[in-house]
């Protein structure tokens, strides 16, 4: 019987210690202008976003402000390099500075988005501007 439960107990720890680490969440930023905003964008305006980003579960928290623009009517995250147009892959809410939204992303996306930040970008539309008024590129930011 002590040998059946020293086993059952060497099995438990062994499976305790080969368990692989959970992977903690990416910070991302990004400061968003009317001047990155490809084909111009509202040069008065401004904004932040700044996330937590999770590559095995997929679950993105953030918040989104923006100043400065007439309201906003949609927002997004698009793959793409400085300078250049890209499909949406994301969409946000702006937040505003009192709170987070979270939301679920496809775990590939997650992980494609950690490993290369800059070649996605944040982009806020609003009617004046409905292919944008404000972007900005991501950037992993400090644990």
């Amino acid at each position: 019987m002590h040998t059946r439960n020293l086993l059952a107990a060497l099995v438990l720890a062994g499976a305790v210690v080969a368990s692989p680490a959970v992977a903690h969440a990416a910070k991302l930023a990004a400061t968003l202008t009317g001047a990155e905003q490809t084909g111009g964008g509202d040069t008065d305006g401004s904004g932040a976003f700044a996330a937590e980003i999770d590559p095995d579960s997929g679950d993105l928290c953030y918040t989104l402000t923006v100043k400065n623009i007439a309201p906003a009517t949609m927002a997004h995250i698009h793959k793409g390099a400085a300078g250049s147009d890209g499909d949406v892959v994301v969409t946000l809410n702006v937040t505003g500075t009192d709170g987070d939204e979270c939301s679920a992303v496809q775990h590939e996306l997650a992980k494609e988005i950690v490993a290369n930040p800059a070649g996605y970008y944040v982009n806020v539309h609003n009617a004046d501007f409905p292919k944008g008024a404000i972007r900005g590129q991501l950037v992993k930011t400090a644990d």
